[in-house]
């Protein structure tokens, strides 16, 4: 069986990372929109009437406005942006996230992909609120670093021109970000997390860590490792590293799972000190955006789920 995708803004970031991984695939056919024609309306409306899927990888307007130019055809969207990540009727894209989360996936006409950060957060810590490990009402804060890809052409232009002030820096320091209402909603908590996201001096990669008082969740290090190992037990795409592999490790690097579209959790603990930290590691532009979006493709046509990803 042969599918046709349009990817709508196919030439930014993460268009150009999934056309990467669909582009040597015998059974996708890409719909192609010359400069000229990408750019105009008419020819939009038109591939997305033609395509069986479509990928938007457009700013939040221009995904919704790209979705009302959908109206009427046949195609299925999976939607990279913010726009639709808490919207009704919109199918959340994060494969392993819930139990039956891959069949609302596979039967969806609309998809909202994960953002990078919410995905790693949530990779965290919806396992544990689900088990009852993590009570719905902690007051969660959550620690961040990306690298400066996932700040979109401008961000990627100073990095890269030299102009850039500094080797890392924080940000949303007005306590708001795109990515909260989603790591609020899909997570199980009452209250939103404190978000702390930072950006560093390297293309691309992603660690996103979570910080627990044992003694105020009645949880200890085996117990948490234990409940995340088993939500992820059998995926090929998220891996939770077992006692003695944490143990090995003497710190963790922005680029763990750079270049690939994995996802790797480790909990750290003290039990002296009755702390934890719970961190996990991906690709922000693999599966922290393009490669889970080829991954929700994959299950919609009804391919192999991991065909196409780099792992």
């Amino acid at each position: 069986m042969t599918i046709s995708v349009f990817i709508d803004g196919g030439h930014g970031t993460t268009g150009l990372e999934i056309r990467d991984r669909l582009a040597a695939r015998e059974e996708i056919a890409l719909i192609e929109l010359g400069d000229a024609e990408r750019k105009d309306e008419g020819a939009r409306r038109d591939a997305l009437h033609a395509a069986d899927f479509a990928v938007l990888c457009l700013p939040d307007d221009a995904a919704r406005a790209a979705v009302a130019l959908a109206e009427g055809a046949n195609v299925r969207i999976i939607d990279a942006s913010t726009a639709h990540r808490t919207t009704p009727g919109w199918v959340y894209g994060f494969p392993e996230l819930e139990a039956g989360r891959r069949e609302e996936i596979a039967g969806a006409a609309r998809v909202s992909n994960h953002g990078c950060y919410a995905a790693t957060f949530l990779a965290l810590v919806r396992p544990l609120v689900r088990a009852g490990l993590l009570p719905a009402d902690y007051p969660v804060t959550v620690n961040a670093t990306s690298g400066y890809s996932g700040g979109g052409k401008a961000m990627i232009a100073e990095f890269e021109s030299g102009d850039a002030p500094t080797a890392f820096r924080n940000y949303a320091l007005a306590l708001q970000h795109k990515h909260i209402p989603e790591m609020h909603e899909h997570s199980g908590l009452d209250a939103a997390p404190l978000f702390s996201p930072s950006v560093a001096n390297t293309y691309r990669g992603m660690i996103v860590e979570v910080p627990l008082h044992l003694s105020a969740i009645a949880a200890d290090a085996p117990a948490l490792r234990g409940a995340l190992a088993e939500a992820y037990a059998g995926s090929r795409v998220v891996t939770v590293l077992g006692e003695a592999e944490t143990a090995a490790l003497d710190f963790v690097t922005l680029e763990r799972c750079a270049d690939t579209d994995r996802l790797e959790i480790m909990v750290f603990a003290n039990p002296a000190t009755g702390q934890a930290r719970l961190c996990a590691a991906l690709d922000n532009l693999g599966k922290g955006a393009a490669g889970n979006a080829v991954q929700s493709l994959n299950i919609m046509a009804g391919f192999e789920e991991i065909t196409g990803l780099r792992l």
